[in-house]
């Protein structure tokens, strides 16, 4: 039977994001899923849906659940970014054969606000209400935070794909204290299925001392490799066919039935 990769995008992206990987693994025999999260399928020069703004994580991970539920069995859920903590929560409700987390997103419980971090959101944050309205970043703080690896070209040509994200999604994410309803907690305890956690020595967004912790989370059942010269656009900067290999190699042997390999 052929296996499935749901592929989950982060912040301000879309199908798009996931190019290289969809191409790459459908030529390995994966049917590929590339969903759209709420909200985000509008051109890049649109204006938002006003509604995106006060979209929650928990919206995005219904949406997502109610199109998992759909398949004849359970995926492997792949998810970067925002994606890769959107992914977590999926495989908590059980939703998940095995995942992939690529530099993602920690969940509640976890603090994440380094400089380079904060530095990265300070331009979208910066604006009263950001926590109820639709922000994106500017192409100086994508490439700070996400593409510094990237050509300048390159840069141009993915930010120019880039649109709206959900301001109260992000401060569920950066500021999980004050979030009464918990949306980016994850209970460990119900990730059962085999997680591997792919980090970028160079990433600022997500750095790899926050992704280590997301690894050690699920230490029962996680897998933690960790990239050096990579940084967090890990889908589409130079070299990203190594760690898609990596994954290839990890998820061939995972779904063949051997045990999890710990690549420290």
């Amino acid at each position: 039977m052929t296996e499935t990769i749901v592929m989950v995008h982060g912040m301000w992206g879309g199908e798009w994001c996931w190019d290289n990987y969809k191409n790459f693994f459908e030529n390995e025999g994966y049917r590929c899923v590339t969903p759209v999260l709420r909200f985000h399928d509008i051109g890049p020069n649109d204006a938002p849906d006003y509604r995106l703004g006060t979209t929650s994580l928990l919206d995005y991970a219904d949406d997502l659940e109610e199109e998992i539920r759909k398949l004849d069995a359970l995926p492997v859920i792949m998810g970067h970014s925002m994606g890769g903590l959107l992914a977590q929560i999926l495989a908590s409700r059980g939703l998940a054969r095995c995942a992939v987390l690529l530099t993602p997103a920690a969940p509640s419980g976890i603090m994440a606000l380094k400089s380079s971090v904060i530095k990265s959101f300070l331009g979208a944050l910066s604006k009263w209400g950001f926590w109820r309205k639709p922000i994106r970043q500017s192409f100086d703080a994508a490439v700070y935070s996400a593409m510094h690896l990237l050509m300048p070209e390159e840069q141009r040509a993915d930010f120019s794909k880039f649109v709206y994200e959900s301001g109260r999604a992000t401060s569920e994410i950066g500021f999980w204290l004050f979030d009464s309803k918990g949306a980016a907690k994850v209970d460990e305890s119900k990730v059962t299925c085999p997680v591997l956690v792919v980090a970028g020595t160079e990433d600022r967004i997500t750095p790899a001392s926050v992704v280590r912790k997301v690894a050690d989370k699920y230490k029962a059942v996680s897998t933690y490799k960790e990239f050096p010269d990579h940084a967090h656009w890990v889908i589409g900067e130079p070299g990203w066919q190594e760690i898609a290999e990596h994954v290839s190699d990890w998820l061939n042997h995972v779904l063949s039935g051997g045990h999890k390999i710990n690549n420290k």
